[in-house]
This record gives C-alpha cells, structure tokens and sequence, in this order.
C-alpha cells in the first residue's frame, strides 16, 4: 500500500512541476510581445509636483525667408509651448528662436520636445505638422544628406530621385512609415514614430549612395503584409524579401596601347659604354688627331651627299607629269553617207498627217439597252 501511495504521489508531483514551467514560458512570451492598443501612461503633474531644480534653453538660427511664416504662426507656437510651461522668444534681428523652461514646468522632457520643435520650424516644416512633435509617442530625426554627393549635379539629380515625379515616392514612403517627410536644401526632415524614423533614414542615407528609392520601398510593401500575419511575427523573412544585385552595365573602356610590364630581374641592367670604350674596340682610340677629323669630315660629307639627294627627288615629283586615266568606249556616230533615207520619208508622212490643236472626239458607239428601246419605240408608232 506504502509503494501503491508513493507511486501516486509521485505521479501527481510531476504535472505539478510542468505546470510551473507552462507558467513560466508563458508569461516569458506574454512579456516579449506588446499587447495591441497598449499604450504608455503620460506624465503628469503628480509625478513631479515639486517642479525643476535648475533652467534649461536650447536656441537655433533660421534662414530669413522663413522669417515671414514665423510671423504668422508664432501665437499658436506660444500657445503650443505654453500648454506644457515652456517659454519661447523669437528674435528677428538676430534671426534665432529660443526655448527655456519656467518655474511652472515639471516635465523634464519637454524642453528637448520643444527644442525639436523650433529645429522643425527652422527647417521648413509646417506648424500643423511640427506641432505633433509635442506628443508622447512622436518623435523627429534630420538627416543630412549635403556632403553624402561631391558632384552637385548628381546630388540635385538623386535628391529630386528621392521625392519622385509630383512627389510620388515621397508620398509612398509617407504613407509605408507613417511619417511626414520633407525634403529642403541639404537636409530631408522626418517626423513620425520611431520604427517609421529608422526606415526612412536607411532609405534616404540608400538614395544618396546611388540604390534607387523603389527597391526600399518594395521591401517595405512585403514587409508590411508580413507583419498582419501572427504566426510570421517570431519568424525571419529573409526568404520573403527581394534580393536587388548591383549591375555594373557601363563597362571600362580599354585603352588602345596596352603596355607590358617587364619581368622582374633582381639584377641592375648592364653600365652603357663610354666614347673611350667605344674607340678602344674600334681602334679609333691610337689613331692620330688629323686622321680622326679627316674621317669625320668624310662622314659629314656622305651625310649632306644623301640629304641633297631626298630634296632633289622632292623637287622633281612636282615634274614628273600624273597618269592618264584610260577614255571610256564611246558607241560610234554614224556616218555620213549610210543615211537611212526611207525612214525619213515615213517621218515626214506621219508629220503632214497629224493636225495642230486638239485631238478629234470620237464618238462612243450605242449601247444594246438603248437600241432595243429604239426598236420598240419603232414598233409602237406602227
């Protein structure tokens, strides 16, 4: 009975220990993932009712044709920046915006919030779009893309490849982010979540360097069914996305004189002979001093001998008379006296017959309906 009750007990105490583990890995998995609707409780006042110990400012230029736009919309920025107790002054002489923090402010974030707002505003985005940069789960990235490009040309070239014809590529990975992206000068402004952010980056980093937008763009496309899958969430997609290969078709030209490199001897090439050297094997070298000028006096002869000669050759080609092409067979005229005597006469019959002007009209011959019609018209009358 002793045995029959261990038996069963360790037969219950074995799913008692798998059931914890069940537990365990469940709430491991419920952790990883982020429930849907989930979202963060803001910060309030009672979290830091007592406020900030130290004040805080950020400032930025603006160019001066925004200068006019800034105008317009500065009561709503107050407004804006004064919901969350940050003070900001706009200085139009200087051409600079200043934010800072007030006794009132207790949300420690808020000031780099409203420093990314006057950055948005300076870089040419529009309040209605800028202002959202105030929320909790919102946030701002300016890539710089001037010094990406040497070549200007190819830089305007890439940065108009970016925004599509009438913005149509730009409004595409708007619309796959869910971020607003403006592209201005030197530097493309986002604004959006964080995940939209860190895709429009590699994208707009991946024009500049020559990889065509549309090919990020369809990545993006397959990766957005993907993500509506659950049970393709916890699995990789590399077998789903395209794999887009660099092709090199502008070959390099091959210059025309290819020049061989000599083999490599570890050995100097051979000392070149001296004039000493040379007469010393020729035996110039023992021969007298009038003997020698008497040989080089022949050669200088010999030499002007021979160039008299070329420029008397050159001198009489202008003599010498150029060949004569042969003359093409002409068909032989016919001679006088094998005149054709009857053929003229003809020519001269058909002549007198034909008459000057017009040719005669002939009449056209009757038809067999209208003779019948005749013959009955005929038979009638008698």
């Amino acid at each position: 009975m002793a045995s029959s009750r261990n038996e069963d007990g360790m037969s219950e105490a074995h799913p008692r220990k798998n059931s914890k583990k069940t537990k365990n890995q469940v709430d491991e998995s419920e952790l990883l993932t982020v429930p849907d609707g989930w979202k963060e409780p803001g910060f309030t006042k009672d979290d830091n009712p007592r406020g900030l110990l130290e004040e805080s400012s950020f400032a930025t230029l603006f160019p001066k044709y925004r200068e006019a736009y800034l105008k317009e919309c500065w009561p709503l920025v107050e407004k804006a920046l004064g919901d969350a107790h940050i003070k900001v002054s706009l200085d139009l002489i200087e051409g600079s915006i200043t934010v800072c923090t007030t006794k009132k402010t207790f949300d420690p974030y808020a000031i780099v919030r409203a420093r990314d707002l006057i950055k948005l505003l300076a870089r040419s985005v529009p309040f209605e779009q800028a202002v959202r940069i105030l929320e909790d789960d919102m946030a701002c990235d300016i890539i710089k893309i001037g010094t990406l490009v040497r070549n200007r040309e190819r830089f305007v070239k890439r940065r108009q490849r970016l925004i599509g014809p009438k913005g149509s590529t730009l409004k595409a990975l708007e619309l796959l982010t869910n971020c607003y992206v403006m592209v201005q000068g030197n530097t493309v402004s986002a604004l959006g979540p964080f995940n939209g952010l860190k895709e429009v980056r590699k994208v707009v980093l991946d024009t500049m360097k020559n990889i065509h937008p549309i090919y990020n763009i369809k990545t993006l496309m397959i990766k957005r069914e993907l993500s509506k899958d659950p049970d393709l969430r916890a699995q990789s997609w590399e077998r789903f996305l395209p794999n887009f290969r660099h092709k090199n078709l502008s070959k390099r030209k091959e210059p025309k004189k290819k020049s061989t490199k000599k083999e490599y001897t570890p050995f100097p090439p051979p000392q070149p002979e001296s004039k000493v050297d040379q007469e010393l094997a020729t035996g110039e070298f023992f021969l007298r001093e009038s003997v020698k000028k008497r040989k080089k006096m022949v050669e200088i002869k010999v030499k002007q001998a021979e160039v008299l000669t070329k420029k008397q050759e050159e001198r009489n080609k202008a003599f010498i008379p150029p060949k004569e092409k042969p003359l093409k067979k002409t068909a032989k005229a016919p001679t006088e006296g094998k005149l054709d005597i009857e053929a003229i006469k003809d020519k001269v019959k058909k002549a007198k017959t034909k008459k000057l002007g017009a040719p005669p009209v002939i009449p056209a011959p009757p038809t067999t309906a209208t003779t019948t019609n005749k013959k009955k018209k005929n038979k009638n009358k008698g």
